[in-house]
């Protein structure tokens, strides 16, 4: 008989644990796995999925939590296009804490007219180096509570009012919407950005309409919430829709809590011969504006705030 009856046991934990180790799974042309959406229906939690260069006309569901998707290669070499899973999206992340990167989604279309690149179900969601290109919403997220991070990514000619209003990026109730050294441009009739966050931050960013852009605010947070938005460039083109107001607070009622309202360090021109406001404010909230640097027929504020000039 074994002295030792716990060898046994820890074989089979050992086995059990090396079983359930994150996998990377690879999808390409050559790879046992052909598209991203025969990926996403094993993914374990945990898992990597590295997307090879190529077009896959395919949408996928991603339900798995702590998942990572990168194309490898350029951003602009691994497509996933004109598919759309339930209705949604290209990309529908259910679960948490998924991280996503270097890949383009384009051309979502749905008949609701409110397709996205990705719809984010799930919380905790980072996108990193994906391009949206040419769909009715670039990311669309109802989701309450959780953040989504965006960084060193594009939205290109996203939008459309085919029914209601879409957008660049257009988010639900989240403890926290983070932007960051994004590009916006050519955004048609919806907001460049719109969030219904608890906080918003859009650092470092370029927001442009373009020649041919058509959108209405810059950033829009039409229930309030804390504002953070520095370092960023913006410029409202000739054919916007919306000569009010490149940011936007409170035009469909406060009903946030609203602690701060920061705008600083900002560069601001508006291609119009219209009078418009780089904020306009609705909360009680002074707003902080400083060190922006304005031009054309922009006024700085109205709503309650203060100004300093840069």
């Amino acid at each position: 008989m074994s002295r030792r009856p716990w060898a046994g046991i820890l074989l089979c934990l050992l086995f059990l644990s090396a079983g359930s180790q994150a996998r990377t799974l690879t999808v390409g042309e050559n790879r046992a796995f052909k598209t991203p959406s025969a990926a996403a229906a094993v993914a374990r939690d945990g898992d990597r999925i590295e997307i090879q260069p190529g077009s896959y006309f395919d949408c996928a569901v991603w339900t798995a939590n702590r998942l990572t998707i990168e194309g490898t290669g350029d951003p602009d070499k691994v497509v996933i296009a004109d598919r759309t899973c339930q209705g949604k999206a290209l990309f529908i992340t259910v679960g948490e804490g998924i991280t996503i990167r270097n890949l383009t989604l384009t051309r979502a279309r749905v008949p609701d007219g409110n397709g996205a690149g990705i719809r984010a179900e799930g919380r905790d969601l980072v996108v990193e180096r994906v391009r949206f290109v040419d769909n009715e919403n670039g990311l669309l997220s109802g989701t309450a509570g959780g953040t989504i991070v965006i960084r060193d990514s594009l939205f290109d000619r996203n939008g459309t009012c085919l029914h209601a209003c879409a957008h660049g990026v257009y988010v639900g109730q989240l403890d926290l919407l983070h932007i960051e050294n994004t590009r916006f441009v050519g955004t048609r009739e919806g907001h460049h950005i719109k969030s219904r966050a608890w906080r918003t931050e859009v650092v470092g960013c370029t927001i442009e309409d373009g020649p041919d852009g058509t959108a209405s605010f810059e950033v829009e947070l039409p229930n309030g919430g804390s504002l953070l938005a520095r370092g960023n460039t913006m410029r409202k083109g000739p054919k916007s829709e919306n000569h009010g107001a490149m940011i936007s607070i409170g035009a469909e009622g406060v009903t946030h809590p609203t602690p701060e309202i920061v705008v600083e360090d900002n560069t601001a021109h508006s291609d119009g011969q219209w009078d418009t406001y780089f904020l306009r404010n609705t909360a009680t909230t002074e707003a902080v504006l400083r060190g922006n640097r304005l031009s054309g027929a922009l006024k700085a504020l109205r709503g309650p705030g203060r100004v300093t000039p840069p």
